[in-house]
């Protein structure tokens, strides 16, 4: 009776290791390799790298790829191709989102001002003689924040794009368009406007104040966040840890290591972008969906893109931005 006992136990017992064994192995098979678009800038990396080098994407089981665009509509595109399956977008792409391309599932920072950039040809040397662009030749990327700028300035001013001679590039061709001389103005973002100011003698970077706010997001394809919820939560956990480190000014300096060691630029240029926006923190955004912060930021966002004709009517929110997501993903 105790042989059979004895072997019963161990039988049991072989059977719970070889459960754990398996478990073991079953956690292991489960990590989640994640193509990720970014843009060269460190309102796009500051806290994706931080989630990479702090180990909090690896806690959650997500071994993630980096991958560099130059724009918020070709990361979209990129997406919708197969090849990117979570990417970071400036303000200007929102308008995509909007119109249910992709959804947002975690807000990254905001700014309330856009600059523009002009050459003495422009005749302008000032905010308030942005006018002078009238028949004036001005670089812009279409479907981003560099057209949201510009749109704006020439608002600001009195005009529309029929009173200018717009050029539509992407944003490497902006630094060459106006070293060249080839336009007289431009509207681009970090790194591309520092390239801009430093090779192109008597340039001057313009901020102007705007009626909305321009937000940076997290996104993926509305098909994406269906059938992946999980790794969104595992993705936003991890992604929320890192911005509540690197959005503390004391960190800034780590975090801009990490951007310029990505991106082979210099550290100490690099800084300058810490002040390019306000950097969400994770109480941030927790705070600010409890309150109705982040949903007037979406929502003020949206009616500028309807207000400029970007968009055509009102859509809901949750349509397109899972609060419900940052939520959950902020209470674990």
């Amino acid at each position: 009776m105790f042989k059979r006992s004895m072997k019963k136990l161990l039988g049991v017992a072989a059977a719970a290791a070889m459960t754990l064994a398996m478990a073991v192995v079953g956690n292991a098979e489960e990590t989640v390799k994640l193509n990720v678009a970014y843009m060269p800038n460190y309102a796009s990396l500051w806290s994706v790298l931080t989630g990479i080098d702090q180990g909090f994407f690896a806690e959650e089981g997500l071994e993630i790829k980096l991958w560099e665009f130059a724009d918020g509509p070709s990361e979209i595109a990129a997406m919708e191709g197969g090849s990117i399956d979570l990417a970071y977008i400036g303000h200007g792409a929102h308008k995509l989102c909007i119109k249910g391309q992709a959804t947002i599932f975690a807000p990254s920072s905001v700014h309330s001002t856009d600059r523009i950039i002009v050459l003495p040809s422009s005749e302008v040397t000032s905010v308030d003689d942005i006018a002078n662009l009238k028949g004036k030749k001005v670089a812009y990327n279409a479907g981003s924040s560099s057209e949201t700028a510009l749109n704006g300035a020439l608002a600001a001013a009195g005009l529309t794009m029929d009173d200018i001679e717009a050029y539509e590039m992407d944003a490497t061709n902006m630094v060459a368009a106006m070293s060249s001389g080839s336009v007289d103005a431009c509207t681009a973002w970090n790194p591309y406007s520092n390239q801009i100011m430093d090779n192109c003698d008597g340039a001057l970077e313009l901020e102007f104040s705007t009626n909305s706010v321009n937000l940076s997001s997290w996104i993926c394809l509305p098909g994406y966040a269906e059938e992946n919820r999980d790794i969104l939560l595992r993705f936003s956990r991890a992604l929320y840890k890192a911005m509540a480190y690197a959005s503390q000014e004391d960190n800034w300096d780590y975090a801009v290591g990490l951007y310029a060691a990505q991106c082979a630029k210099d550290k100490e240029a690099c800084m300058v972008e810490t002040g390019d926006a306000t950097w969400f923190g994770a109480d941030d955004i927790k705070n600010g969906i409890a309150d109705g912060t982040m949903q007037d930021y979406y929502q003020r966002q949206q009616q500028m893109f309807i207000d400029s004709g970007d968009v055509e009517a009102e859509v809901p929110l949750e349509n397109y931005v899972m609060f419900d997501l940052m939520t959950e993903a902020l209470d674990e």
